[in-house]
């Protein structure tokens, strides 16, 4: 029997629900497969700062970096002050470089589009996400402020906030050599970068450039390029022109949400955030604090994160079995939630509960 421990973050909002059933569905087909799973539970977010004074305490990054793997729920960023991206953090503090989003048609969802099949591959560490602003009216920025005129030759506003943009070649090259080597490891056939360096020359072309370079030792995988705004038009209109889509970490982000559109929402995508040697797992979802305890929210996502991460312990067959119990659950709309059957919607843990039926048969 196979063995592992694997961190569990159950997250604000929904997420200690949709990580549970998650767990369940995974136990479930651990034990048909003779895998055995002890799962760490540990907290982050808002829970955390009432138990620990921290939204990321050491001791959940010491048993996601001890174990090497996390499952975990989403967590509640405030918009506009409080605490910063408790998922920005972890990527930065665990070295999560790549971010893969994949977005595919599943038989019995509906959707505008029947011929979706795409992956999105975001890097994750720098970028306008990076953290690094300046509030208005600051010394720091009034300083910045002096200093990009002075040497950018254009006035800038008075009173404005700052923040910088940064894309290195190191980074750029590090996610491009993830990529392409994902491509062909999972047979796909095209990369499109995606990139705004008709505005922003040293940025997003360095990032356009560099992956160029690196496309050059993948002859077998074909590599275009295409301006941000015009991959939105495109992927709304013919979305079976992407194969895998890469991208800096702020277009990623927005990409991706909308790839989840295509096929169906947010409850229905999955993640995987990949270092060197660390890997979690999550939900593309937020925590929609409005839906906490109500028993009503889809749990796919969190589930089929769970397929991603048994693929990367490498139990194919449990991951094939998850998953196939998952799509033959929403195929069969007899107990989905209310965003998949809004006439007749199945609770959170039914829905689940179908899932590892499918799973023991």
């Amino acid at each position: 029997m196979k063995k592992y421990t694997i961190t569990a973050v159950l997250g604000d909002g929904i997420g200690p629900e949709v990580i549970g059933s998650a767990i369940e569905c995974i136990n479930a087909v651990s034990k048909k497969n003779n895998i055995s799973i002890t799962w760490e539970k540990k907290i982050a977010g808002e829970e955390a700062i009432t138990e620990y004074n921290s939204v990321l305490p050491i001791e959940t990054l010491n048993s996601i970096k001890k174990n090497k793997v996390a499952l975990k729920g989403p967590i509640t960023t405030p918009l506009g002050n409080g605490f910063r991206s408790v998922n920005v953090e972890l990527r930065k503090k665990l070295g999560l470089f790549a971010n893969i989003r994949p977005a595919k048609n599943i038989q019995g969802v509906q959707s505008k589009f029947s011929n979706v099949d795409l992956i999105v591959i975001r890097e994750n560490t720098e970028d306008l996400y990076g953290g690094i602003e300046f509030r208005e009216n600051s010394i720091s920025s009034r300083r910045l402020i002096q200093f990009a005129e002075h040497e950018s030759k254009i006035n800038i506003q008075r009173g404005s906030a700052i923040a910088l943009k940064t894309i290195s070649n190191t980074a750029t090259k590090r996610i491009a050599e993830f990529a392409f080597s994902y491509a062909q490891k999972k047979q796909r056939k095209k990369i499109t970068i995606i990139h705004k360096s008709n505005i922003l020359k040293y940025t997003d072309g360095l990032f356009v450039r560099e992956s160029e370079k690196v496309a050059k030792n993948f002859t077998s995988i074909l590599c275009d390029n295409m301006v941000v705004d015009n991959a939105c038009s495109k992927l709304v209109t013919k979305p079976e022109l992407f194969d895998i889509i890469l991208c800096p970490n702020l277009y990623g982000d927005i990409l991706s949400d909308l790839c989840s559109g295509l096929v169906g929402g947010l409850g229905l995508s999955p993640s995987a955030n990949i270092g060197n040697t660390i890997s979690i797992f999550e939900p593309v979802h937020g925590s929609a604090p409005k839906h906490a305890g109500m028993n009503d929210v889809n749990p796919s996502a969190a589930i089929l994160s769970g397929v991603m991460l048994l693929n990367h312990l490498g139990e194919n067959a449990a991951a094939k079995s998850l998953e196939d119990a998952v799509f033959s659950v929403l195929k069969d709309k007899k107990c989905v939630t209310y965003d998949i059957d809004p006439k007749n919607p199945a609770s959170t843990s039914d829905m689940t509960m179908a899932i590892i039926k499918k799973i023991k048969k």
